[in-house]
């Protein structure tokens, strides 16, 4: 679902002006250490999964629904990494909605399910090392987070 019910609504009182969004990523991790990366279609850049936090929803729980919905995965919320905000986590997107995301960054592993993008907001999906991500078009948080998530991956001893 590219919009939630609710943020159309906003949008439709506020039009295409600066909104300041809560939203989620994970940073999905296999056994050989390697982050889940997948580019999204909207933008065409490559970024953690993850998505907006609907009203009354817990952020861990946004983030399981996310992963699901995009990827068709179920996983473990294993962690907190950080959370980010800032001038690199504004984004316009192609039909002019401006939004700044303040992102609660997680560390996740899978469950059950085989990454598969939904088609629609994901396009493709790649597992990658941390120095594999400097060949990907990526977002412009990206390189503030990546160092940190897979510190804190290696950190958890796994």
């Amino acid at each position: 679902m590219p919009i939630s019910p609710h943020l159309a609504g906003v949008r439709a009182k506020v039009g295409s002006d600066l909104l300041m969004l809560p939203s989620v990523s994970g940073f999905v991790f296999d056994s050989a250490g390697r982050a889940l990366m997948a580019r999204h279609g909207d933008v065409g850049l490559w970024a953690s999964p993850g998505g907006g936090v609907d009203p009354d929803e817990r952020p861990e729980e946004a983030l399981v629904r996310e992963l699901q919905e995009e990827l068709t995965i179920d996983v473990a919320v294993r962690g907190l990494i950080g959370v980010y905000g800032g001038p690199e986590f504004r984004t316009v997107y192609p039909n002019g909605h401006q939004c700044a995301y303040v992102i609660a960054v997680y560390g996740c592993v899978i469950e059950s399910g085989t990454p598969t993008p939904d088609g629609d907001e994901i396009n493709d999906a790649r597992w990658v090392t941390e120095p594999e991500i400097a060949d990907l078009t990526t977002t412009a948080w990206m390189p503030l987070v990546v160092p940190e998530a897979f510190a804190w991956w290696r950190h958890q001893g796994v």
